[in-house]
Formats: structure tokens, sequence, C-alpha cells
């Protein structure tokens, strides 16, 4: 039976969330699907294209609306339910791969800068939370229990007191 596009995002996020970033690969997601690495580039031109669309995945239950400090915790809370998720977030919007529309639609409800500066924000803290989280995880260091508490504090900074329709 052949595989569609969105088996191989499946599989992909699977492997991501098994191995991580450190150990994803085209020959890890095939043997996922137990078909030849060649089989994947019939769905995808390259591992690039797949990022960009295992990001729109991993965000695309998150609604935004007028309510930023609650858009902040959706998407922080879709990027953090996947190992590495933000880096994958964070590779395609920084490289700006495939029609992600975060940003814009985060400044419908607030500026461009705005937009820009939550998005970086978010897609940042949460990429630390996960390193830290793996590392405590592997006894490397001391769990952090201020994380949730300081991404709280970040928010209040860059939005102000209720974070809802900022300098509109």
């Amino acid at each position: 039976m052949a595989n569609s596009l969105d088996d191989v995002i499946d599989a992909a996020l699977r492997v991501l969330d098994k191995r991580g970033m450190e150990f994803f690969s085209m020959r890890r997601i095939a043997a996922e699907l137990d078909v030849q690495p060649s089989a994947l580039y019939h769905h995808v031109d390259n591992k690039q294209t797949l990022l960009t669309l295992m990001a729109s995945r991993i965000v695309a239950p998150v609604v935004i609306d007028e309510d930023l400090t609650t858009v902040s915790h959706r998407l922080r809370a879709a990027m953090l339910g996947i190992r590495d998720g933000a880096e994958v977030v964070a590779t395609a919007t920084a490289f700006k791969l495939g029609s992600s529309t975060l940003e814009a639609e985060i400044a419908r409800f607030s500026t461009p800068d705005i937009a820009r500066t939550l998005l970086i924000y978010i897609i940042g803290h949460t990429q630390a939370t996960q390193l830290h989280t793996q590392a405590s995880a592997l006894g490397l260091i001391s769990q952090d229990s201020d994380l949730d508490a300081s991404f709280e504090r970040g928010l209040r900074i860059i939005l102000g007191t209720t974070g809802a329709n900022p300098n509109k």
C-alpha cells in the first residue's frame, strides 16, 4: 500500500518524538514507514520541505485571536507536545520556509513588531524549556521549577498587563 503525504508527516513526527532532532533523518522516517528513503521524495522535495510541513502540523491546532496571552500559551503547548517541536518550528520560521502565517496572524491583533517579538520569544523560551527538560530527565542538570512562571513573566513584559490588543 502506498503512503500518502500525511503518512510521511505523521511518521516524521513520530521519529522526531522518539529520537529528537539530533537523530532525525530521512532514513529513519523511511524505516518507520518500512519503505526505501527514495520513496519519501515522491511526497517531499527535501528534508527542509518536510520540516516545514511538520512545523505547520505542530501549530495547526492553535487558534490565533485577540487574546495574545492565551495564544502564546497555546503555541507553547503545541510545541511542547512533541519532542524538539520548538526547534522544528524555529527552523521553519527563521528560514521563512513554506507559508507559515503565524507572525502575520498575530500582527492582526497587535503590531508587526509585537508579533515578531512575541513569536521569537515563544519559540525561544519553548526551545530552552525543551532542552532543559531533556537535560534534567537525563540527570545532567537539576529541574528548574520556574520555567512556566518565567514564561508568564516574559509575556507580561512583551504584552503589558492584559496581553489583549496591545497597541491596537
